[in-house]
């Protein structure tokens, strides 16, 4: 049987949801891997929209949810939906969609708070020992909704966005573009991903090897 790995999206397109390379070598990642990708959402709308073409704000808002089935080609689990133990494991896609929308950390740093639904959800796959992946800065939620624990996470070697994590109770380690932080107390892997690769080959290596990981430790 497939084990069934949780993908949390947070919309589409770097500036404002999840980011678009490393949500789909995710899913890649986790097909070669032998797991079965089940994609989830919440069901609110983004904090803002923005072109990614220029770079401007737009008007308006946009469904995560529906942001996020362009990248999963089709619907997506509401996250207040998805219980914990229907999942072995769980991953969270990097891109400022996931410090926005899964939590305020871009606009509030340590001072954030977490989505109700994906932090319950967060917290019932620790809960149940079930590991949890974190790419690029989407690691500074699970420091949010659970740094009290002193989980080990990376976000790359950013001074001031490590500092930050630290701040909420968990303890930053650098790492280089490829590499992996494997918390193996708390059933956490956390990879730099965009926040140091350079290109596609760089990024690939580093979301091969936590996904590779977490299917290891589900």
């Amino acid at each position: 049987m497939f084990k069934k790995i949780g993908v949390i999206l947070s919309g589409c397109g770097v500036y404002d949801g999840s980011e678009i390379h490393e949500s789909v070598l995710t899913l890649l990642a986790i097909e070669q891997h032998g797991g079965e990708a089940v994609i989830i959402a919440p069901d609110i709308n983004q904090a803002k929209v923005v072109d990614h073409h220029t770079g401007a704000l737009q008007p308006g808002s946009r469904s995560i949810l529906s942001e996020a089935a362009r990248i999963a080609r089709g619907p997506v689990l509401p996250i207040d939906r998805v219980k914990a133990q229907d999942l072995d494991a769980l991953i969270i896609p990097g891109g400022f969609g996931s410090v926005l929308n899964l939590c305020d950390f871009a606009g509030k740093g340590a001072e954030c708070s977490a989505d109700a639904a994906t932090a319950k959800l967060i917290r019932d796959i620790h809960t149940l020992r079930r590991p949890i992946g974190g790419l690029c800065i989407s690691p500074a939620l699970l420091a949010r909704v659970l740094g009290e624990h002193g989980i080990r996470i990376t976000i790359g070697d950013d001074p001031g966005t490590a500092a930050a994590l630290e701040a909420m109770g968990a303890h930053h380690e650098n790492a280089v573009a490829d590499g992996i932080v494997v918390d193996e107390r708390h059933q956490i892997v956390s990879c730099p991903a965009y926040m140091k690769a350079k290109n596609l080959v760089e990024l690939w290596s580093g979301v091969n090897k936590l996904v590779g990981k977490v299917l290891e430790l589900a």
